[in-house]
């Protein structure tokens, strides 16, 4: 990460980090080419890729950003209680709306909450921040489990969030905020009040005042109530692009002066009829297997649902029959759970051709800071491991036909 940071942006300074060496003369001799405009505020974004890119915003695109939250939660000053990075959007943005707002801003790691070092504050004046494996951890511990539920607001994104994992939230009265938003809008564009999810709405809940989102098809048609399609944004708060910036970088603007950036994101979804965003998943996620349209977060959900595992990721392997076959790399803390037990457990649940074929278990998931899932990184563990499979497979076949010969 730090090789494609220092081939990317070529720093001068570098604050808060003592383990690089003696960059950037003797390890990183890299010419510098090109520097950034005046102004211009640089977010790393790696998602699911791995691969890390610097989006490029201003003071003006993140204080859209914080405007339309304050506006949307009527709260301000914007107390808030951070243990996300604050080098990612997640974090950044907690300091932003208490830094402008004139609000309080409180920094602890994770492993410090996990540990119980909770301090004396009254959670009921603040935000807090959290994605899905974050608060399935917190949801663990009855003592942190009671603490959240005294929040003002649990904001809840950087990745998909389960069914089971939003009604174990609700059983427990969180607060839950849902969110829906990137690196590239500076944070969220739409979420759900808490006290919409508390009613039963899991949801990503309504478009925040600074942005406008649609639902269009792959030709651009914007579609009506309950259809499926690509979301797209215009924000204030829409970066101007990726740092180096190329022409092919930058978001395609409207040609009418003073008009709003248009972003056609990577996620599939729809409005439904009191303007509630669903998310169904990534398109380029999707797996097609036997010409049949999978969507992992679907699966995903009905995995998590059975409660018999711990964390799990759907993910589509090559097949020469299929085109893609449906993959379930999962952990379990249960040794007694088996292959044959998931696959009766998802009967009920999903169609035959949405179930997993292979069922590959380790013990971590390729998850960064915010909870996203490296998929080249998980595509090759599922790949070693079915490979391992087959020549385990493929060995036995061969000892059984020697014992037979012999």
């Amino acid at each position: 990460e730090w090789q494609q940071v220092f081939e990317l942006v070529q720093p001068d300074l570098i604050f808060g980090q003592e383990a690089i060496g003696n960059f950037p003369t003797l390890h990183y001799p890299l010419p510098i080419t090109h520097y950034p405009l005046p102004n211009q505020i640089m977010i790393p974004t790696g998602g699911s890729s791995g691969q890390i890119r610097f989006t490029i915003h201003t003071w003006e695109t993140l204080m859209a950003s914080v405007n339309g939250f304050h506006q949307y939660f009527g709260q301000k000053p914007v107390n808030s209680f951070c243990v996300l990075p604050l080098y990612h959007v997640s974090g950044l943005m907690q300091f932003m709306r208490s830094f402008t707002t004139g609000g309080k801003l409180i920094i602890r790691s994770f492993k410090q909450l996990e540990s119980g070092e909770l301090l004396d504050i009254n959670p009921a004046e603040f935000f807090i921040s959290l994605v899905p494996t974050q608060l399935q951890r917190c949801l663990e511990n009855p003592k942190l489990t009671s603490w959240l539920s005294r929040f003002h607001t649990v904001l809840l994104g950087g990745a998909p969030a389960w069914e089971s994992l939003l009604e174990q939230a609700r059983h427990h009265r969180i607060p839950l905020a849902p969110t829906y938003g990137m690196t590239e809008t500076a944070s969220q564009v739409v979420t759900l009040k808490p006290e919409a999810f508390l009613a039963g709405n899991n949801s990503c809940g309504q478009i925040l005042p600074h942005a406008q989102v649609t639902i269009c098809s792959s030709t651009g048609e914007i579609l009506g109530t309950n259809q499926t399609g690509i979301i797209t944004i215009e924000a204030d708060s829409l970066s101007l692009g990726y740092y180096p910036m190329h022409p092919k970088s930058k978001w395609r603007r409207k040609r009418t002066k003073g008009a709003t950036k248009n972003l056609k994101s990577d996620d599939l979804g729809f409005f439904d009829e009191k303007g509630y965003l669903n998310v169904v998943g990534r398109s380029s996620k999707k797996i097609i297997t036997g010409g049949e349209n999978v969507f992992p977060a679907e699966v995903e959900a009905a995995i998590q649902s059975t409660q018999l595992v711990t964390d799990v990721c759907v993910i589509g392997i090559p097949d020469l029959q299929w085109g893609q076959v449906v993959t379930a790399v999962y952990i379990t803390n249960n040794k007694t759970v088996s292959k044959a037990l998931l696959q009766t457990a998802l009967e009920e649940k999903l169609s035959k051709y949405k179930r997993p074929k292979y069922w590959v278990p380790v013990e971590s998931l390729p998850r960064n800071s915010q909870g996203k899932v490296n998929y080249e990184q998980l595509q090759n563990i599922a790949s070693a491991w079915l490979n391992s499979q087959k020549a385990s497979s493929s060995l036995l076949g061969s000892l059984g036909r020697m014992k037979d010969e012999g």
